[in-house]
């Protein structure tokens, strides 16, 4: 099922490992253009190629815009986490993907993240105890098939699904959060 242009899940696509990029095409720029305007219309602050549809390794993450003026995502192309500390940090998470809802998750409060920008180059990414660090790890999630749920113990994930199955009866859409 998808609102929006976002896939929601439970839709298979979400949970299946992406396929690296080889090769930068005029197709994969416009899909991040594509992908731009859906996560700023939805009012997301990550989106992966699963939650549109493509099972490539393609992220944009943008965690400070306000407005349209100041709204510019970062491309990530084949991320990988290079570094994570030892410590975990509960954080309050939501997902385009999963609307209505937000999960407690703990992640590493520290990750370094190096993918490929839209012009091929190496790019390194430092982040620590604020959302961007939480939202590179969660965006990177979603290309190895992994969504909040999974992320959740037992319990909670029972707890959180019957969450968001209510969230979706009232009508949610993605950008809504609990």
């Amino acid at each position: 099922m998808e609102i929006n242009g976002i896939v929601l899940s439970p839709d298979p696509r979400l949970r299946q490992e992406c396929a690296r990029i080889e090769e930068i095409t005029p197709e994969l720029r416009a899909l991040v253009d594509r992908m731009k305007r859906q996560m700023f219309e939805n009012g997301g602050c990550g989106l992966a190629a699963p939650q549109v549809g493509e099972l490539i390794q393609l992220a944009i993450i943008d965690t400070e815009y306000t407005d349209e003026s100041d709204y510019d995502p970062f491309v990530l192309i084949n991320p990988t986490i290079v570094e994570a500390s030892d410590t975990l940090r509960p954080f309050s998470e939501g997902c385009l993907s999963i609307p209505g809802i937000n999960c407690e998750i703990s992640r590493p409060d520290r990750v370094v993240v190096e993918a490929n920008d839209l012009d091929g180059n190496l790019m390194r990414y430092e982040a620590a105890g604020d959302l961007l660090c939480v939202c590179l790890q969660h965006e990177i999630d979603h290309l190895h098939g992994k969504t909040m749920f999974e992320r959740l113990s037992p319990m909670a994930r029972m707890r959180a699904m019957r969450s968001y199955q209510d969230a979706l009866s009232r009508g949610a859409v993605p950008g809504e959060t609990d």
